[in-house]
């Protein structure tokens, strides 16, 4: 093939290296990533966040693509099949996020994970190609010989993190998250078909579980951009109960596909209508209807779709302590007074919660660090800094979100 490049802001020139893999870059399941933010709704705070999920596969692609030549450099048999198989796994491990992946979670597609959706259109990608992407699939999936070759792929140090920290940090400008990826992959190493890090890689990692913590509260968790997350859902489900109450909505065939129906897995498997909706939904599709949504005569999705367009957001408060009830009740009076709603229909104004994170979990998928001696210990372990019990710790929030005025 003519060798094809691509110009990347974070990681400069990344080369795409044979026809296989620039097939499944150009698959119009790839393609559709480039319609999807990949910080969703993190824009309304950082407004550089514009980058797509496309691009982060691309990015976390070439990491991948360095990863495994580390490897092959330090004697692990890497062969030319794993080779291209590792590679069409990363690219193609987001290509089950919609729109704005997690409201569509608690909205639209609530009874199949988005993991699920990407092995099922890997699967339908994979029959009409004959079986190329087999290896790919047996790697995504877990289901592949070398286990390590998945842990790139989905792990606590996979290359899916890897790009996501380096890439949100760049484009949101909050340079906490801007880890050492170049030499934590310089440092990885298999150990009984498993992961490790040289132990002089040992900073770098803490580093890494650090930038990660910092990034999940000053981006991820942002609450503003909770806030506008909260209000979308909101928002959507208000349209999935007028639908279904034989309202007409304005809105695609995908989304209108979603916004009547609750399709499960049997609704998506065998290239079912609900997957071939799916794959036809992106961030388009929910700002066009925000917009036209934003006039219609039902006054809370009017209201909420205002606001997620012109960006008047739900007021926010994140406390250690629990809302009251009573401050609830009044704010729901309020509402229903000054619009003249039903109980039901203010509720729809406000939302409150739990937010949790847990950074590190050694029953997840632990880091280990290989010593010269030929030891392996747990980074939890190995670590001689208080902060990783700190990061292992589970952390837990209450919000409590609301329409302003």
């Amino acid at each position: 093939m003519k060798r094809k490049i691509i110009n990347d802001p974070v990681f400069g020139f990344i080369s795409i290296p044979n026809d296989f893999v620039y097939d499944v870059i150009q698959h119009p399941y790839l393609q559709r990533l480039n319609r999807i933010k990949q910080l969703g709704l993190a824009a309304f705070v950082y407004p550089g966040a514009q980058h797509s999920r496309f691009h982060h596969s691309i990015g976390a692609m070439f990491l991948m693509d360095e990863a495994l030549k580390t490897l092959k450099e330090k004697g692990h048999s890497i062969t030319e099949s794993e080779y291209s198989g590792a590679l069409a796994a990363i690219l193609m491990h987001d290509i089950g996020h919609g729109p704005f992946s997690h409201v569509l979670e608690h909205t639209l597609v609530t009874k199949i994970r988005h993991e699920t959706i990407s092995l099922l259109l890997m699967q339908q990608m994979n029959a009409a190609w004959n079986g190329a992407l087999q290896t790919a699939i047996d790697i995504f999936s877990d289901d592949y010989p070398k286990r390590f070759l998945h842990q790139l792929v989905s792990g606590q140090l996979d290359m899916d993190r890897l790009d996501y920290l380096r890439r949100d940090s760049f484009f949101t400008g909050v340079s906490e998250g801007n880890i050492g990826s170049a030499r934590i992959i310089k440092m990885l190493d298999v150990k009984d078909d498993k992961l490790v890090v040289e132990s002089k890689g040992i900073y770098s990692i803490e580093n890494f579980l650090m930038s990660r913590r910092l990034m999940y509260w000053q981006v991820y968790l942002h609450k503003t951009a909770v806030a506008a997350e909260k209000m979308l859902i909101n928002t959507l489900l208000r349209a999935k109960e007028l639908s279904r109450n034989g309202e007409k909505l304005f809105a695609s065939p995908a989304l209108s596909y979603f916004l009547k129906n609750e399709p499960g897995i049997t609704d998506f498997e065998q290239n079912g209508e609900a997957l071939r909706h799916f794959s036809n939904l992106d961030d388009n599709d929910l700002w066009t209807s925000l917009k036209v949504w934003s006039t219609h005569p039902d006054k809370v999705l009017s209201v909420l779709s205002d606001g997620m367009i012109n960006r008047k957001l739900f007021k926010i408060e994140i406390t250690e302590e629990k809302p009251s009830e009573e401050r609830r009740e009044s704010m729901l009076k309020r509402y229903r007074e000054k619009y003249q709603l039903s109980m039901d229909e203010a509720a729809y104004f406000i939302v409150s919660d739990v937010l949790t994170t847990d950074m590190y979990s050694e029953k997840d998928d632990s880091i280990d660090i290989l010593y010269k001696n030929g030891t392996v210990k747990d980074i939890s372990k190995a670590s001689d800094m208080l902060n990783i019990e700190l990061l292992s710790k589970k952390v837990i929030k209450y919000y409590f979100a609301y329409l302003r005025g």
